[in-house]
């Protein structure tokens, strides 16, 4: 055992049982034998000095132990400058060797391992190996001061030089919102919880801004994209309010009617509130101009307490408007259902797309196609928009669509979306509309009260009459607006009375003459007129058919801009009427070998076409051809075929409004069409009588004004016919 001889050189009592030692070492000893422990510990020990015997080798490891040792002092600047001089000074190798270690910061037991080594150069190779280590864990670290120092440098200097361009930026007040600080980037996507994928995006476009030169395009770029990360309502949402009562309250006293509109939207907030992760419906308002579609949706928002977001899709052709722009071209930004989810502020709101049905598409690409995958359920929960390249989730969302006529929407569009018919108003609806929501509107946009000026429910009944003819009540708004207008002249000018009163009388006088009268009963005073049905994009209308003969060689004429299909329903009428001319009570050998017929359906500049025509066409033929005129009040829809049945047709509500707001009293339809009468007014079905048919030959029962007893044979076998036997 090796052990040190020290001289106490100082005792310093710091506290109670506790001392401070200062200790000089003398030289090293070896421990022979242990005598005792008793009352202190004793032994016999051999003190080793140090050979004081020199040669070349000991004095070259001794002055590379100098060099090295002086090159630590230069890289610890704790160390006193004066410790390079006490190395120099010291001559002898043990001496040395001894002084090193002794501030090496190194382990007990390889500071015991030198104390043992009595060989001087063996101890002092140790000590080398153990000073080398020491300069290299020095200079790993004067690297790694160095880097660390340069690095805050920079970012000092970098962030002196962005408070300075902030404070010039602020002076001459061209600072943005966002204070013109990167580093509140990293606070927006912290605050925004955004997706992880999302998130990681965001993060990584953060670091690529910091890195590049503002005045470069990519800063701008890429700084632009970051702002549409973070400004996207990832988390934020609305709660719904659950109540149905309330939400059924709401809708009733923004709209009238649309009671199965209502019904849904009330089975919907239904099934949330049962089931609140069940992913929204796509609902389609289909309908005529005019008819609430788009204001219902704003409504809706109301109703579940949701913020409320618009586009219309009008016109639109390029594919990028709905998926976005990709970001290598010069001004892309994401698409308008991103822009609008945006606007809205959060990932929740209802969501009106106008105008569905008239999308277009060209070498841009297809929108609607585009729209699949917004407007499935199963999809739309990771849309990818083109320009954020990252999933967002549209599931939530509250899609509503409008459209005039589902003609025009592709199939496998149509059939992501859940159809809601709206076909119009009733002369008493459109009163009642007027009274309840248009004239307390048009009041208020016209600085007038009720108690100034007051408009009859027969003056609203004559500007729905005679001033507009329509499905929905949008030019009997404009109406109503004009009427109001020249009150508001009156009252300006200090003419009008205390209360106006407006009789249909003032509505004449102030919007002139009528500009809709009934035309049927002057239309089918003679034979071969007939009033049919049809249905528009902008609801039901009457269709007058007009059939004459002249002498001729059996040409057949047809005019007023007439489709393929409703050319093929006027040769199929023909064909069948030829092939009852003896059951008719017509000659059937030459009742059409010298004259020639022309079928012309006024409004000729308005192309028309549909196969519901059918009926109208056979029965103005029959009529034309037995002399029998057709009754004034009556009006009929039918698709035909030549084995005489007639077949089901599409817009009966639509048609059969159209007939209520003409004055018709009598109308015939297709008997596979009475199921579709559950969804018509009862205040029309109880004004016109409706009759029912599956041949032919019972639609002329019904319509001539006198028909021969030829004819009621045949329509009498014909429902004989179709009565079911025993």
């Amino acid at each position: 055992m090796v052990g040190c001889a020290a001289r106490i050189l100082k005792v310093i009592k710091l506290a109670k049982d506790n001392f401070s030692v200062i200790l000089q070492g003398v030289s090293r000893f070896e421990v022979s034998t242990f005598d005792g422990q008793e009352p202190f510990l004793a032994a016999k020990v051999r003190s080793v000095p140090d050979p004081t015997a020199s040669d070349v080798e000991l004095d070259a490891l001794v002055m590379n132990l100098k060099d090295i040792a002086k090159r630590v002092v230069k890289l610890m600047p704790e160390l006193p400058k004066e410790a390079g001089a006490l190395v120099d000074s010291v001559t002898e190798a043990g001496h040395l060797a001894d002084l090193i270690t002794s501030h090496l910061e190194l382990e007990v037991g390889e500071k015991q391992d030198v104390l043992e080594t009595f060989d001087l150069k063996t101890r002092t190779r140790k000590v080398l190996q153990f000073l080398s280590r020491q300069l290299e864990v020095l200079k790993v670290r004067e690297r790694i001061n160095t880097q660390v120092q340069e690095e805050m440098g920079r970012n000092q200097r970098e962030y002196v030089l962005r408070q300075q361009l902030k404070a010039i930026k602020e002076e001459l007040g061209e600072l943005d919102d966002g204070g013109g600080d990167l580093e509140e980037f990293g606070e927006k996507i912290t605050k925004a919880k955004l997706p992880e994928e999302a998130e990681k995006v965001a993060r990584k476009q953060l670091d690529r801004l910091k890195g590049m030169q503002p005045s470069s395009a990519e800063y701008t770029v890429t700084r632009t994209y970051l702002e549409w990360l973070v400004e996207l309502p990832w988390s934020v949402s609305t709660d719904d309010h659950i109540e149905l009562s309330e939400v059924r309250k709401c809708l009733d006293e923004d709209h009238y009617d649309l009671d199965k509109v209502k019904k849904r939207i009330v089975e919907y907030m239904a099934v949330r509130k049962l089931k609140n992760d069940k992913k929204g419906p796509i609902l389609c308002l289909a309908g005529p101009p005019g008819v609430g579609k788009t204001s219902l949706g704003r409504s809706v928002a109301r109703a579940i307490g949701r913020k409320f977001g618009r586009i219309s899709l009008g016109g639109v052709r390029d594919e990028a408007e709905i998926r976005g722009h990709r970001r290598t071209y010069v001004g892309s930004l994401p698409g308008r259902i991103i822009q609008g989810i945006k606007k809205a502020g959060t990932n929740n709101p209802v969501f009106v797309l106008d105008e569905i049905d008239k999308l277009g598409h060209d070498f841009r690409g297809d929108p609607a196609s585009a729209l699949l995958e917004v407007l499935d359920p199963e999809q739309n929960s990771t849309f990818s928009d083109h320009y954020l390249e990252v999933n967002f989730d549209l599931s939530k969302v509250l899609f509503i669509a409008t459209a005039n006529q589902l003609d025009p929407i592709p199939w496998a569009l149509r059939d992501r979306l859940e159809i809601i018919e709206l076909a119009g108003y009733t002369r008493q609806d459109k009163k009642n509309i007027a009274r309840k929501f248009l004239v307390p509107k048009q009041l208020e946009d016209h600085g007038l009260t009720n108690e100034r000026a007051e408009i009859t429910d027969d003056s609203l009944f004559e500007i729905v009459d005679s001033y507009t003819r329509e499905a929905g009540v949008r030019n009997l708004e404009r109406e109503i607006g004009s009427v109001f207008r020249a009150v508001a002249v009156k009252v300006a000018e200090g003419q009008a009375a205390e209360h106006e009163i407006i009789t249909p009388e003032t509505v004449e006088t102030i919007l002139g003459p009528k500009k809709y009268v009934s035309e049927v009963a002057e239309r089918v005073g003679e034979p071969g007129v007939v009033t049919g049905l049809a249905w528009t994009a902008v609801g039901g209308d009457i269709l007058f058919i007009e059939a004459t003969k002249m002498p001729g060689k059996g040409k057949l004429t047809l005019t007023g801009q007439l489709g393929d299909v409703m050319k093929e329903s006027v040769t199929a009428a023909l064909s069948y009427v030829r092939g009852r001319a003896a059951a008719l009570g017509l000659d059937p050998g030459n009742f059409l070998e010298n004259i020639d017929l022309h079928v012309h359906v006024p409004a000729g500049a308005v192309p028309k076409d549909g196969p519901s025509a059918g009926v109208t066409m056979y029965t103005a033929l029959v009529s034309l051809f037995t002399g029998v005129p057709v009754r004034p009040d009556v009006a009929m829809t039918g698709e035909i075929t030549l084995r005489g049945n007639v077949l089901q047709i599409g817009g009966l509500k639509e048609k059969l409004l159209a007939a209520h707001r003409a004055g018709i009293k009598r109308v015939i339809i297709p008997f596979r069409n009475v199921k579709d009468l559950i969804d018509v007014p009862e205040e029309v079905k109880k004004e016109i009588e409706i009759f029912p048919v599956k041949r032919m030959d019972e639609v002329l029962m019904y319509a001539l004004k006198d028909p021969p007893a030829s004819i009621l044979d045949l329509a009498k076998a014909a429902q004989a016919e179709n009565q079911p036997t025993a």
